[in-house]
């Protein structure tokens, strides 16, 4: 956990000194990185919350993205972060927002996705979105690395906003 602290604790402190908030929606990685945005002490400067969407009665009630509005769109895709990092930004009324959809493992999930398979999408003044493969299917390691991945991304894409 603390190499993942470190770095939301940098993401902190850019979200913190450009007066900006974030919003999570994660998946398969249950819960782990905004756990680790808010570990950082003085998170509350900047951290509005966050939700785990692990199945559709979650993605319907807690997002609201219903079925219809999933039309064209499949789970555990960059489009569908992407369409998660947009809702919950609304939703909470965030200058950002982060989101990661995937299979965690042991088996892959119902769209035919392998384990280790995952998706994030970040979501603010720009948008990035990224798809990784860490090809194993042990769980708990794919966890920690999709989270350890969102965080890289999330801070990427802070850079590139403060450029704009």
């Amino acid at each position: 956990m603390n190499r993942l602290v470190n770095m939301a604790g940098a993401v902190g402190e850019t979200l913190k000194n450009t007066g900006k908030s974030i919003a999570v929606c994660e998946s398969s990685a249950g819960g782990l990185i905004a756990a680790a945005l808010v570990a950082v002490p003085g998170c509350s400067a900047y951290f509005l919350g966050g939700s785990v969407i692990y199945t559709l009665a979650a993605r319907r009630a807690l997002l609201g993205i219903s079925d219809q509005s999933m039309q064209g769109i499949r789970a555990s895709t960059e489009d569908y972060a992407l369409l998660c990092a947009r809702t919950q930004r609304k939703l909470l009324n965030s200058d950002w927002a982060l989101a990661e959809t995937g299979a965690s493992g042991p088996a892959g999930n119902p769209y035919g996705d392998p384990p280790g398979h995952a998706c994030f999408a970040v979501s603010g003044p720009v948008e990035c979105s990224l798809t990784i493969a860490t090809g194993h299917n042990r769980r708990e390691d794919n966890m920690w690395e999709f989270a350890d991945a969102a965080l890289q991304l999330l801070a990427e894409c802070l850079a590139k906003g403060n450029r704009v």
